[in-house]
């Protein structure tokens, strides 16, 4: 989980140095291959400075793609009124089209079915925010179709990064698109 907000602009400093450094380093290898020493050196920290930030690497690295589970939650939601089901919003695309240049970390942090770390943030996140926008128009079923919508987008997406759904990141938006808005009309 994201580390609990700090009035105290070190802190933020520190975390996004070290988010940054863990970004660089899996740029140029597998998270599995990752050490805590590369990481404090090219952050410019010491050791007990990651260790006072987080718990241990997957923590750093949940953190660090928490920025996708805001851009997949925001793009879910960044339409009005009634969708369109053949056409993806905008928002939703372009969330597609950003997710290959880390896609090896997300891999590794999201595995097949939408388990793992970044899928049970990402799940809980969308899973909150759907059932309060169904809640907020006072739509029927709220949590059930909440939940199955934050299952759906978080199985599908984990399930593209790995391979399993061959599509080009426009082709999934718009597939996605499509069942996400079936969910949310049926009744």
């Amino acid at each position: 989980m994201t580390p609990a907000p700090t009035p105290d602009p070190r802190a933020e400093r520190t975390r996004a140095k070290l988010r940054r450094a863990l970004l660089d380093e899996c740029a140029r290898r597998p998270l599995s291959e990752v050490s805590v020493a590369a990481l404090v050196r090219g952050a410019g920290v010491g050791r007990a400075t990651f260790y006072l930030h987080y718990a241990d690497l997957e923590a750093l690295a949940v953190d660090a793609c928490a920025y996708v589970v805001r851009d997949a939650v925001d793009a879910l939601h960044a339409w009005r009124g009634r969708p369109d089901p053949r056409s993806a919003p905008p928002a939703l695309l372009a969330f597609f089209e950003g997710l290959p240049p880390h896609a090896p970390l997300y891999r590794a942090l999201l595995s097949p079915g939408g388990q793992g770390p970044l899928g049970r943030v990402l799940h809980h996140d969308l899973r909150a925010r759907s059932q309060a926008e169904r809640e907020l128009v006072g739509a029927p079923e709220a949590p059930l179709i909440a939940s199955a919508v934050a299952a759906t987008f978080t199985g599908v997406l984990a399930d593209w990064l790995h391979g399993l759904i061959e599509a080009t990141p426009e082709e999934i938006a718009h597939r996605v698109w499509r069942l996400l808005v079936t969910l949310n009309l049926s009744q």
